[in-house]
């Protein structure tokens, strides 16, 4: 797994004045995409597009190179997708949720024998490994389920191979709406997803969202599936759609792998970001296909050590950090790499994203060997985010960006601005790099 002693030191020597967001754009950026003039090589200071040309290229590199973090191959043998297998044999240890008399017909509520499956496997002796199965072909109906540790077993795994499918009736979320699948506080836990499916169901959701329908009272809705104070864990070829909002969310965990994970939703679909990370270190997402309403992944407040390779991500809003500083908060993201990333047809390519009136700050955070394909703002800094109906109010105070490297970043756009770095004025981006830069706009 990740090591926690990486990113020991920080890895940008670059220049540090400040960039002045006066040189940039002033206003919000929702507004003002829209009567953009196109790019303006004037306005940036000589550093941006362009190594510093008093530091060799070589040596940058090197820096970076010590910062990425390592995983050997064998650690993810079992990270290749499942779709055409079959139902593995039974082995001492494994218990089915039809064991406890779950239907898997699609109607009728199979809640309380996977409640009293994970019961049994998690009470299951140190020794033995227990293994969850969800049976293939067949669909299971569940309402909201919390499943629970620490278990007594040094190792548990939950194998999907049929479909778990959510209800969609608001009045079964009433004691808890932000959750449907919640995996709390479990150690060295593996989840397969072989051939199965995870569906949110969230149709109903998406109808009655705020952003949706403009009649209807801003509402949270539940997260599909969410890793909360897991250590250890292992995610490999996961299929999760139409989630009720977020997909799939890491939460307070620390040392995760997320291999092969496969998340289908629309693209208008609103608030269903794909892959979230809060709160947790040590986390990397390998090979995901994300397509979605909203970012393909975003990583919030509280993450270090998070490293994405190879995503392919669209429809959805891009790969984001962020939001941060919402409501005058405290955010702290750092140590992030993006290593390898087909991005196409989102609204954004990869972006920073922070409220006005925050504190804290978005650092040592690496973009690169990314292809975009008809992408809105493929490479963005937004230190004046602003998402409500009502215009955000000046504040003196913002969340620190700093120490952001892009590297070989190709493609088109389908703005005419391909870069933005909208900063703030009082506490303006610092240490930004790019090389090897190649975005063309492309006209409808």
């Amino acid at each position: 797994m990740l090591q926690q002693s990486l990113f020991l030191f920080l890895f940008f020597t670059l220049i540090s004045s400040p960039l002045c967001g006066s040189s940039f754009q002033d206003e919000p950026l929702a507004n003002w995409v829209e009567h953009t003039p196109g790019s303006d090589p004037s306005a940036y200071p000589s550093f941006f597009g362009t190594i510093d040309e008093d530091r060799p290229a070589d040596d940058l590199e090197a820096s970076f190179t010590s910062l990425q973090m390592k995983y050997e191959s064998d650690q993810i043998t079992e990270s290749r997708r499942y779709d055409h297998l079959g139902t593995p044999g039974s082995s001492p240890g494994e218990v089915s949720v039809e064991d406890f008399r779950a239907e898997g017909y699609g109607e009728s509520d199979d809640t309380e024998a996977f409640k009293k499956a994970w019961d049994e496997i998690c009470s299951s002796d140190k020794d033995v490994q227990p293994v969850l199965v969800v049976p293939k072909n067949k669909k299971y109906y569940v309402k909201p389920i919390k499943f629970l540790g620490p278990c007594k077993s040094d190792s548990i795994t939950l194998k999907i191979l049929g479909t778990i499918e959510a209800s969609n009736d608001p009045a079964h979320y009433m004691n808890d709406r932000y959750h449907w699948l919640l995996f709390y506080n479990i150690n060295n836990f593996k989840v397969e997803g072989q051939g199965g499916t995870i569906d949110g169901n969230g149709k109903t959701w998406w109808e009655n969202s705020c952003k949706i329908n403009s009649s209807k009272p801003c509402t949270v809705a539940p997260t599909a599936v969410t890793f909360f104070q897991c250590h250890d864990l292992k995610v490999y070829g996961l299929n999760v759609q139409n989630a009720q909002e977020m997909h799939v969310s890491f939460e307070q965990s620390v040392n995760v792998q997320a291999v092969n994970v496969v998340v289908t939703s629309s693209g208008t679909s609103p608030n269903t970001d794909g892959i979230h990370v809060a709160l947790s270190e040590n986390v990397q997402i390998i090979n995901p296909i994300i397509k979605a309403g909203d970012d393909c992944i975003s990583i919030v407040n509280g993450s270090k050590n998070i490293e994405a390779i190879d995503v392919t991500c669209g429809p959805g809003h891009g790969i984001s950090i962020g939001s941060l500083g919402e409501k005058k908060s405290e955010a702290q993201v750092s140590n992030v790499l993006v290593n390898g990333a087909k991005i196409t047809g989102t609204m954004n390519g990869v972006r920073i994203k922070t409220w006005q009136g925050g504190s804290g700050y978005a650092e040592n955070i690496i973009f690169q060997n990314i292809k975009m394909d008809n992408v809105g703002n493929p490479i963005i800094i937004d230190q004046n985010y602003c998402d409500q109906k009502n215009p955000c109010n000046e504040q003196r105070s913002a969340v620190q960006v700093r120490n952001i490297f892009y590297k070989n970043i190709t493609g088109t756009s389908a703005t005419k601005m391909t870069t933005t770095f909208n900063c703030s004025k009082t506490f303006p981006c610092e240490g930004i790099m790019q090389q090897e830069i190649d975005l063309v706009y492309k006209a409808k």
